[in-house]
């Protein structure tokens, strides 16, 4: 099977569906149109593509599952909106375009994230045919606690406070857990819960996930010592202007190397409990190998 064609068939339909989510609305133009303006700038769709990839790999219907991988999408865009802002990262750039708040104004990007947000539950909330409540219920609470204090929110605070003083890595390992690790976890789980796949299932998932997750943010630590503002579609070099502590400064490029490939062994042996796991692995040293 060509996994690649299937990437681009699942980027696809997550790409036709977010399209369509804010169009026509006339009130608040300007709102909408920030909303937009980050949610199609463009992305890998690692998250969406996971929530979809786990209900298939779990027996699910797919279909079914689509809104909802796009409500995490929806939650990641807003948390980038937020994190580029003056009082975060501060960033001018986003996947090679100005970011929300440089095209739109801080305001208007603060209330773009916010309601980026709340229309990831309102997703959830209007596509649930064919879903019984329990499973719905289950999904959003998932997601919620992912995204919140004790997700990815509480990352984010680890995130600042390292730009007061350097994290140990124990601390490095628990920010990376809750800002990256928390949603894409997230993401594959939704997968499993709308599947109905059994508990083993899910924990298998979330430990594929958070290791994926872990070997994704050690892959991004480096690409921002090596790479360019031109590949990266963002600048470069930005964490040690603000010195934060990393992967790399921690462990070094060959560390980093070396722990992108430990990571990346434990999700693939996570799978063993999946009868036909092959896109997931696949997907997994993809994104191991990564230089954007």
């Amino acid at each position: 099977m060509d996994f690649n064609k299937r990437l681009d068939a699942d980027c696809a339909l997550v790409e036709n569906f977010l399209s369509r989510c804010f169009v026509g609305r006339e009130q608040y133009a300007d709102l909408y149109d920030a909303m937009q303006y980050s949610l199609m700038a463009g992305g890998k769709r690692i998250r969406p593509v996971l929530t979809l990839e786990t209900c298939r790999m779990c027996g699910g219907n797919v279909e079914a599952a689509l809104p909802f991988a796009c409500a995490v999408e929806m939650v990641h865009t807003y948390s980038l909106i937020h994190d580029d802002l003056p009082c975060m990262d501060d960033d001018d750039l986003r996947r090679g375009k100005p970011t929300n708040h440089k095209v739109y104004g801080e305001a208007t990007a603060v209330l773009a994230g916010d309601a980026l947000l709340t229309a990831a539950f309102e997703m959830m909330a209007e596509h649930r045919a064919g879903l019984s409540a329990e499973r719905v219920l289950e999904a959003m609470d998932c997601l919620s606690h992912a995204a919140g204090a004790a997700g990815m929110i509480g990352g984010q605070m680890l995130d600042m406070e390292g730009e007061k003083r350097p994290l140990s890595l124990e601390e490095l390992k628990l920010m990376q857990s809750l800002k990256t690790g928390a949603l894409i976890s997230a993401a594959a789980e939704l997968g499993c819960i709308l599947a109905g796949g059994s508990d083993t299932q899910r924990q298998a998932v979330h430990t594929y996930a958070q290791c994926i997750g872990r070997a994704f943010q050690v892959r991004d630590d480096m690409l921002d010592v090596t790479s360019t503002d031109e590949v990266l579609g963002k600048p470069i070099g930005s964490d040690a202007e603000n010195g934060k502590t990393t992967f790399v400064t921690a462990l070094g490029l060959e560390g980093c190397a070396a722990l992108v490939d430990e990571l990346t062994q434990q999700a693939v042996q996570a799978l063993s409990v999946f009868d036909e796991p092959d896109f997931h692995i696949w997907f997994a040293k993809l994104l191991a190998g990564r230089d954007h």
